[in-house]
């Protein structure tokens, strides 16, 4: 009985040996990707200065956003909410505006455990299309 069991082991021992070389000699095998990815991000013509922002504290059931303003135009935050409970209704909150070096508290809650909890960003103001300078009158 004794050495069935070791000769058992010994079998299980050498397949998964087996199994394992030949799945590395197939990783090993495998054609490198025919597409050439770039490092770098593609250029932009100019970078976009708008977002404020912003971070997420989850105490229990309470979820606040602390979100800072750095660029010149005004960001328009909102916090959503998603609560792990299935009967526990999910929320959003009303938009709040943070303006240029302005700070901003946005808060929101689950009756019991919080699942997630994210910021969505909206620019508040169009931004100021490119064109010809003003003349300058002489005084």
């Amino acid at each position: 009985m004794r050495a069935i069991r070791h000769g058992f082991g010994a079998i299980a021992s050498v397949a998964v040996l087996i199994t394992g070389t030949a799945v590395a000699t197939e990783l090993r095998d495998a054609p490198a990707p025919t597409e050439e990815f770039s490092a770098t991000a593609p250029a932009t013509e100019e970078p976009e200065n708008f977002g404020a922002s912003c971070r997420t504290v989850v105490e229990g059931s309470r979820v606040t956003a602390h979100c800072g303003n750095p660029y010149p135009r005004t960001d328009r935050v909102r916090l959503h909410v998603e609560c792990d409970r299935w009967w526990d209704l999910d929320s959003d909150s009303a938009p709040v505006e943070v303006g240029p070096a302005d700070y901003a508290q946005v808060t929101g809650r689950c009756w019991k455990e919080v699942r997630s909890a994210w910021i969505t960003h909206q620019p508040a103001d169009p931004a100021p299309a490119p064109g010809p300078p003003l003349p300058v009158r002489d005084s």
